[in-house]
């Protein structure tokens, strides 16, 4: 890119720079005066950014060139716009790209913030400017960049979440390092930037729709709210197939209408009360808590859900309830008042039914105080696994396909991933989020559909952070508990509903008993003590933190590999030995890093030989 910003300030130029001594830096800046493409790109994703609407993301992605496509619109356009992405969509250490101006001129590039949010241009300009355009809706300017630039400031783009800050600029910039990101108040916004290419298949001819509606809700004048509503089924329902599902969002509500998730009831339930409040509300009947079983999960800049042509999600009939929640969450940061909502979920389902019953598998650890994380750990990891003898028992000869899944966990989690082992190997990741955040779970759609076979083992690995925290988090349904789950969507359905470990407790009491003698105090399995007690009374430092993590890696697992009534297959499931990993999959280098390669091994002096020729 050509250096078309003249008037850029030697000051500018020393300050930042000021750490690099006897190097010729060249800053490539862009002027915002791009020549448009012959070819616009078609951008099928768009997502809003802020709670006011001012502005507007859309992008779309070339996996042949693996570059993502990206355009801005702001609806008034001062001094310039901010927009960047960073690990948990902090100010600091934030990849960057700006358009600003300084009263006389304006200015493309691309920038990083250091750890105190200072705005540093990049020396590496990897955000190529192709088109702006300014109209009656706003101020447009369109940019693309590759997934990964193999430049140490730069964000890679990997499938999973991506926490966008963005901030509009109020005023002009005389130099780029008076800027600072954090005394500007960023906002932050979650998307799955990355998306399956595949096309969606086509709906039946006999489709039907049936929308799980909010009932006219005024949305609290608070920041965050989830609001419940019970919704029934038409009675004597027969069976349907769930064929898609997408958004009903209000108009005006696009940017507080956060997710949305549909849950059905447990069939075992007759009744379910008539409610709708919060979430929270003490006033919630238990009832709801049984209301666990996931229709459908949508969250904003998610795409309507498509499943396989040749499979469905049954809803109604035999062995189904006629009960649903609806889970809204209204995220309402500026406290906007007296605003109405009927936000939902539209199913699509036919009568016809397809070849296929869909199903939905847990998989991860059991929601239990065995599985603990330590207090003030910057990353701790626990694994649940789904051994090879529960998916011999329990799946049929030629194995299940998984098509999407929803990966969660509660407040501490950070990254959530699950691999398929076969024979010790790991064959294939079926879900990575690296950057995980519990404000953003929803149902994704697999760019390859996952096959699972007989003998397989599926191990679910979260990773957790608890720096802000002075007493142990357990497993548990509670939110300040943590879970470690991915629910997998798969077909043909079969019996298996639950695979899922936790520790052998025989071995976690000799943890206890350890720490205890360690730490000078007598053990106690007085009755009534928990296990919650007995983690609550240790003394946290490292080194109960490092035991505690080896007894997780190294003991063996009780298994719960569970049929759709919640009973144990048959067979012996204590005791189990963790699945052993000979061999982690690699991930496939970037273009980058081949071309670095490649331009190394250029470098290399060539070899000359006595009998060779030149």
């Amino acid at each position: 890119m050509r250096l078309l910003n003249k008037d850029l300030r030697l000051q500018d130029v020393t300050l930042m720079y000021l750490t690099v001594l006897a190097t010729v830096v060249v800053l490539l800046v862009a002027s915002y005066q791009a020549p448009a493409v012959h070819s616009r790109p078609t951008l099928a994703y768009h997502i809003p950014l802020d709670p006011s609407g001012q502005l507007e993301l859309s992008w779309n992605i070339s996996y042949p060139t693996q570059e993502v496509y990206l355009e801005l619109k702001v609806k008034e356009l001062h001094h310039g716009i901010l927009l960047g992405m960073s690990d948990r969509g902090e100010p600091t250490n934030a990849d960057l790209v700006l358009l600003w101006d300084d009263g006389r001129k304006s200015y493309f590039g691309d920038a990083w913030s250091d750890n105190e949010g200072r705005v540093m241009l990049d020396t590496q300009q990897d955000y190529q400017l192709l088109e702006t355009h300014q109209s009656t809706e706003g101020f447009f300017l369109l940019f693309k960049r590759p997934f990964s630039t193999c430049d140490p400031h730069d964000y890679i783009i990997e499938e999973g979440t991506v926490h966008i800050i963005y901030a509009i600029l109020e005023r002009p910039i005389l130099s780029l390092h008076e800027l600072n990101i954090s005394h500007l108040q960023p906002g932050i916004q979650r998307v799955l930037l990355l998306r399956p290419d595949t096309p969606s298949p086509a709906l039946p001819k006999d489709v039907r729709t049936l929308e799980v509606l909010a009932p006219d809700v005024i949305i609290p004048t608070q920041e965050t709210t989830y609001w419940c509503h019970i919704y029934q089924l038409p009675p004597n329902m027969p069976k349907n197939h769930i064929v898609m599902y997408e958004s009903v969002i209000t108009p005006g509500n696009e940017a507080i209408v956060h997710h949305i998730e549909v849950f059905e009831c447990s069939p075992q339930m007759d009744t379910v009360p008539q409610f709708s409040g919060s979430c929270d509300s003490k006033m919630k009947p238990r009832k709801l808590n049984y209301c666990r079983h996931v229709l459908a999960a949508w969250a904003m800049g998610a795409e309507p859900f498509y499943y396989p042509a040749d499979a469905g999600l049954p809803l109604g009939g035999e062995g189904s309830s006629r009960f649903l929640r609806l889970e809204v969450h209204y995220h309402n940061p500026l406290l906007i008042s007296g605003r109405r909502d009927s936000s939902g979920i539209r199913l699509w389902y036919t009568p016809s039914l397809r070849r296929f019953d869909a199903g939905i598998m847990e998989l991860g650890l059991v929601y239990t105080p065995v599985m603990a994380i330590p207090p003030r750990q910057r990353s701790f990891q626990l694994t649940g696994y789904c051994t090879a003898k529960c998916t011999q028992t329990a799946l049929p000869v030629g194995g299940i396909h998984i098509f999407a899944s929803q990966l969660h966990t509660h407040l501490a989690g950070l990254g959530v991933r699950t691999v398929l082992v076969r024979g010790g190997r790991e064959v294939e990741v079926v879900q990575e989020d690296k950057h995980f955040s519990t404000h953003y779970q929803i149902i994704r759609v697999l760019r390859k559909m996952v096959t699972v076979l007989p003998g397989d083992a599926l191990l679910t690995k979260c990773t957790y952070n608890t720096e802000d925290r002075n007493k142990v988090t357990v497993g548990g349904f509670g939110i300040m508990e943590e879970m470690c789950v991915n629910y997998v969507h798969y077909y043909p359905r079969t019996q298996l509903e639950l695979c899922k470990s936790h520790v052998d407790t025989d071995y976690l009491q000799k943890y206890f008993s350890l720490m205890n003698r360690f730490q000078g105090r007598e053990s106690c399995s007085c009755p009534g003590t928990t296990v919650e007690d007995q983690f609550s009374s240790l003394s946290w430092d490292n080194f109960s933190g490092e035991v505690l993590n080896s007894l997780y890696l190294s003991s063996p697992i009780s298994m719960h590999c569970n049929q759709s009534t919640a009973e144990l297959f048959p067979g012996e499931w204590e005791k189990q030995e963790i699945p052993m990993v000979t061999a982690e999959l690699q991930r496939a280098p970037y273009p980058c890093e081949l071309s670095r390669r490649a331009s190394s091994q250029n470098d290399n002096p060539t070899e000359v030989r006595p009998d060779s020729s030149v």
